[in-house]
């Protein structure tokens, strides 16, 4: 899956802190949904296909840190292939955003794992990495100046 070239370059804006927040909540009840599944699926599989007994599940490392992996790459992999496919998570379609390269194409899996990460960093942060909105000229956060691409607000159709 190669990038692509997005259509609209000359009729997008940088995103305003307000709609990344709004877009970050929709995604938020996204990653909860992605969350409960796969704390479902492994508690199913460490209860009848590993044999635990319902009090057990989740008192070893290997219980703990097995879901925590979990998570991690099913969010990951969420945003990744959102931003791959159509530069948007479905929280990011409903308040119109769209993060791109700064050539206007989708992004690569490299910048989508960057983005990642930095965006965890961000709001590890206290959220500082996305009140640098607020501050810096072209409106980027720290996930778009580490990945090396711009979140934009698309026009109304």
């Amino acid at each position: 899956m190669g990038t692509r070239r997005f259509n609209q370059l000359d009729s997008v804006w940088p995103a305003g802190l307000g709609r990344r927040l709004g877009a970050m909540l929709y995604d938020g009840f996204l990653v909860t949904a992605i969350w409960i599944a796969v704390t479902v699926v492994h508690m199913v599989f460490y209860r009848y296909v590993l044999g635990q007994q319902p009090e057990e599940i989740g008192t070893t490392a290997g219980d703990i840190w097995s879901l925590r992996l979990l998570l991690l790459f099913f969010v990951t992999l969420f945003f990744v292939f959102s931003w791959r496919q159509g530069g948007m998570t479905l929280g990011m379609q409903a308040w119109r955003l769209r993060v791109q390269t700064l050539e206007g194409c989708s992004l690569t899996v490299k910048q989508s794992l960057i983005r990642c990460a930095v965006a965890w960093l961000s709001l590890l942060a206290l959220g500082l990495g996305y009140l640098w909105v607020l501050f810096d000229k072209q409106r980027r956060s720290w996930p778009d100046i580490a990945s090396n691409t711009q979140t934009v607000v698309l026009p109304k159709k």
